[in-house]
């Protein structure tokens, strides 16, 4: 298993994904969105795996005008527009290999296992 988590080092979902790895053995590549996000490629996956891109935006992010700003431009330039703004990702985003969930969800990791 190739896990990498993107999030940040102050949210919780983030550091309660960490744990749930290292309890089981995993080793883990933690990637600071605050310092390097994820590229267009990662990011494109990520947006396909998980049923587009708006199913990445966090509603609750600081950044409302960037939020709302995504949910009124066109498809096209969505993507464009997220890769500028990663700070409204819901965290964390985890990736392995091909498969990738956004958020704390245990029970897929588990079926990755």
């Amino acid at each position: 298993m190739n896990i990498q988590i993107f999030g940040t080092k102050k949210c919780n979902d983030t550091k309660k994904t960490e744990r749930f790895f290292k309890e089981r053995g995993i080793k883990v590549q933690f990637i600071d969105m605050q310092k390097k996000g994820l590229s267009k490629g990662e990011l494109t996956s990520v947006a396909a795996g998980n049923g587009g891109i708006m199913n990445l935006i966090n509603p609750d992010a600081k950044d409302k005008d960037a939020v709302a700003l995504l949910q009124y431009i066109a498809d096209e330039e969505k993507l464009d527009k997220l890769i500028k703004n990663q700070q409204i990702i819901k965290t964390p985003v985890v990736r392995n290999g091909k498969q990738s969930t956004v958020g704390y969800h245990p029970a897929i990791w588990k079926t990755w296992e």
